[in-house]
């Protein structure tokens, strides 16, 4: 299976305007873009072979990615990107 990076942009292809206007409204919105992308790129180099790691903290990485993207999620619903 190839690797690749899951950023928002590709995540949520159909919530372009309301990611860039929650990241120019929402102070805390870009925090959160940033922890997720973040995440994203650690994932992604564990995977590659660039970051060691066992299986667990990637599994829990993973699930740290999930939480992120879901709160992420709400808060598009919220700005009415749904």
């Amino acid at each position: 299976m190839p690797l690749e990076h899951h950023p928002l942009n590709r995540e949520f292809p159909q919530h372009h305007d309301a990611l860039r206007q929650l990241m120019q409204s929402d102070p805390h919105f870009p925090r959160l873009a940033e922890e997720y992308e973040a995440l994203d790129k650690r994932i992604y180099e564990i995977e590659d072979g660039r970051e060691a790691a066992d299986d667990l903290i990637l599994q829990g990485l993973k699930l740290q990615r999930v939480g992120l993207k879901d709160e992420i999620a709400e808060l598009l619903r919220k700005a009415g990107g749904a």
